[in-house]
């Protein structure tokens, strides 16, 4: 019972924060929802760092690694508007910003958590 309360306390603040900087920034570049653009790529460096951290040292505890990677990153992240916003990109014939949007957020966001991962061997 307890992790699943880590998991909901971490989702729900990764989903206040995610709110928070998608709704200004998302209207900056209409065709491109910069804003779920960034949340996701900091989503993908975060998980990374958390998930490298977790596995090289006891720096993070179980349950810190559950309430950051699985809550916060789950609730920071989404997925579900990502692919919402590509429907509209479709629907509205945005062909070109489609496929900048979904190659780049797929690119990008590996390469983010790749960096996260490596980042997280520093301290060795």
């Amino acid at each position: 019972m307890k992790q699943a309360i880590l998991v909901f306390l971490g989702g729900g603040f990764g989903s206040v924060l995610r709110y928070a900087i998608s709704k200004p920034l998302n209207p900056l570049f209409p065709n491109f929802f910069f804003g779920t653009f960034l949340v996701n790529i900091i989503g993908c460096l975060l998980i990374g760092l958390i998930l490298g951290l977790s596995a090289k040292s006891n720096l993070l505890s179980q349950n810190s690694t559950l309430f950051l990677a699985t809550g916060f990153c789950g609730g920071f992240t989404t997925f579900s508007a990502f692919a919402f916003e590509k429907h509209f990109l479709l629907k509205n014939s945005e062909l070109l910003h489609f496929s900048i949007y979904l190659i780049s957020s797929i690119v990008i966001g590996i390469f983010a958590v790749v960096l996260g991962l490596w980042l997280s061997k520093f301290g060795e």
